[in-house]
């Protein structure tokens, strides 16, 4: 069953709901992820509440394009299925510039129909992805086997502090018994 996600308005940066935006929440001493490519900080894209954890999720935005951050295995991209409970607030690096790592503005994602009628759609949970291109499920580095789909994001109402995805969208996978996560966009 696919359930949209839509823009529940402004929420603090670090709440600990289903958000596009704001700082990313981790175990403590967990330290802010770097791109795989560059190895400069990562944005910080989304936090998503799921059955089997919290989602994190981040992307290059120092070199874009360059970094391939469209790949769930080149490095220009992360996420991260993390337990639910006892997160707090990932201390930004020392020295990184606050802009190029949070996306401007912090957005709930609420289910449809919990009172957000007329609002735009952030993305998607569960079902089936609704691919652009082609079906490019990634296979979890761990087991081997096809992960779940978790979740779709959408670039966001506002192209100031949108995630940038090349005016697609983005899939976020998850494989829970081995407690992996995959991100990909297409456009």
């Amino acid at each position: 069953m696919t359930t949209l996600l839509l823009d529940g308005g402004p929420v603090a940066p670090d709440a600990p709901v289903s958000r596009t935006g704001g700082v990313p929440l981790g175990p403590a001493g967990m330290f802010w992820p770097v791109c795989g490519a560059c190895a400069g900080p990562l944005q910080f894209l989304a936090h998503i509440v799921l059955d089997a954890g919290v989602l994190a999720l981040f992307m290059c935005a120092h070199r874009p394009g360059g970094c391939e951050q469209w790949s769930p295995s080149a490095g220009g991209n992360l996420a991260l299925l993390l337990p639910a409970g006892e997160l707090v607030p990932v201390p930004v690096p020392r020295g990184a510039d606050p802009e190029v790592l949070g996306l401007g503005a912090v957005r709930a994602a609420v289910p449809a129909g919990s009172g957000a009628a007329g609002r735009a759609v952030l993305g998607s949970l569960g079902g089936e992805p609704d691919w652009l291109q082609y079906d490019e499920t990634p296979d979890c580095p761990s087991c081997a086997r096809p992960m779940g789909f978790a979740a779709g994001l959408r670039e966001g109402p506002d192209p100031v502090t949108a995630m940038n995805f090349g005016s697609g969208q983005a899939y976020a996978h998850v494989c829970g018994g081995c407690g992996r996560a995959a991100l990909l966009w297409q456009c």
